[in-house]
């Protein structure tokens, strides 16, 4: 009979510090800081045995990080640069954006798909749209899904 696995959630003062270490140590090496093991397990004061040991075995929650995603669709004419405009009104909020999906203009206008990351209140999606929708150049926003 093959093993359960359970999970469990701690907090990180319940934590072994090894275990924070190889946390760190992956950080590292994910961002780039450091461009081995051996200099990753170094910077953190670990052994790579114990790194080996456990990298596959802790992982960090996110979940208060993670925002709601909404899905939405923009009309808006095909200008030069009003993509970027588009984002650039997003970037505002500080959203994830999860997908973008143009299609190709139509009588010059193109149809916007795009899924984001939306990390605060209701209002704020209504704020996006408003923000959006006051671009130039955009005919409409509409949101088509929400989580």
């Amino acid at each position: 009979m093959p093993d359960k696995t359970s999970y469990y959630v701690l907090k990180e003062k319940a934590v072994p510090e090894v275990l924070l270490k190889v946390v760190e140590a992956k950080r590292l090496l994910e961002s780039g800081k450091a461009i081995s093991v051996q200099e990753a397990t170094e910077a953190v004061g670990i052994s790579r045995s114990s790194f080996y040991k456990y990298k596959d075995d802790i992982f960090l929650f996110h979940d208060n990080e993670r925002g709601k995603p909404i899905t939405m669709v923009i009309q808006l004419d095909d200008e030069p640069g009003l993509l970027s405009s588009v984002l650039q009104a997003i970037a505002k909020f500080k959203t994830n954006i999860l997908t973008i999906h143009q299609s190709i203009p139509i009588n010059g206008i193109a149809t916007l798909t795009l899924s984001v990351d939306v990390f605060n209140t209701v209002n704020n999606v209504d704020d996006i749209v408003s923000t959006i929708e006051k671009v130039n150049g955009i005919h409409y926003v509409k949101i088509i899904a929400k989580e």
